[in-house]
């Protein structure tokens, strides 16, 4: 009960237990009354129902500047405020650099940068108390990692914005902080996780020695959201230690699903 009384709102809450729901769950068990936000209603509402009197939900387009400050202001109404604010929102854009069309960039450039510099502005003026402001990231922020441009620029450069947050606000008692996470198994994750050979190809290069789960980040957001956490302006590399080796290469990742499957039909 760590968070009791803190008023948190995630989005990017909208699909059956993604990284979002997972994070709002665990929140809520910290003692946080948690509104959760995204662009469908099916699993709002029964993230609602099933959290009655600390679930509350909302409909928003991060891409969109009236959602995002409709979004804030109804936290105030039903919560009184907001302490914590994550954005769990992305796109998992795989495609070559040089395939990547133009309508493409922009969709994800409004997603994972426009987007989240808008979310945050409407966070920090509902801020009225200071708080805690956390952006899902991606450890391809960092390292690389084949057909990944669009999506890897556009984390890294609000990653950049989280700082400029860190710096401006501080002195309002609001911290920002960015989590980045490796290949996790999430709902995105589970068609490529079928795929014989894929995951084995990634665990060499995980000094912990496994991928990891909404659960390990949900267990991040909680400390970052907490009176306890002394930091801002930081990126976490939640990651089982990715960081510190690298993606394998597509050449590898090749090599290890052939002879998985190689090793099935025998």
């Amino acid at each position: 009960m760590r968070l009791e009384g803190k008023r948190a709102i995630v989005l990017g809450a909208a699909g059956k237990d993604n990284m979002g729901q997972v994070i709002a769950r665990r929140l809520v068990a910290e003692g946080a009354k948690v509104m959760v936000a995204g662009r469908k209603a099916e699993y709002l509402d029964q993230f609602v129902a099933a959290h009655p009197g600390k679930g509350f939900m909302a409909l928003c387009d991060i891409t969109r500047k009236d959602d995002n400050q409709a979004l804030a202001a109804a936290a105030v109404e039903e919560m009184g405020g907001v302490d914590i604010a994550v954005n769990a929102t992305g796109w998992g854009l795989l495609k070559p650099f040089l395939e990547t069309t133009e309508d493409e960039i922009q969709r994800i450039s409004d997603l994972q940068f426009k987007g989240p510099y808008m979310f945050f502005q409407a966070m920090i003026e509902a801020m009225k108390d200071g708080g805690s402001i956390i952006q899902i990231s991606s450890a391809t922020a960092t390292i690389m990692l084949n057909d990944h441009a669009a999506y890897m620029g556009t984390k890294a450069g609000t990653d950049h914005v989280i700082r400029c947050i860190a710096n401006e606000f501080g002195g309002q008692g609001i911290r920002a902080n960015s989590i980045s996470p490796g290949l996790t198994e999430t709902p995105m994750t589970a068609a490529e996780g079928k795929t014989p050979g894929l995951w084995e190809a990634f665990l060499p290069s995980y000094p912990l020695g496994r991928v990891g789960t909404s659960d390990d980040i949900a267990a991040a957001v909680v400390w970052l959201s907490s009176d306890e956490c002394f930091m801002t302006g930081q990126n976490l590399q939640v990651n089982g230690g990715l960081t510190l080796r690298r993606n394998p290469w597509k050449d590898e990742i090749a090599a290890s699903v052939m002879a998985a499957m190689q090793a099935q039909g025998n």
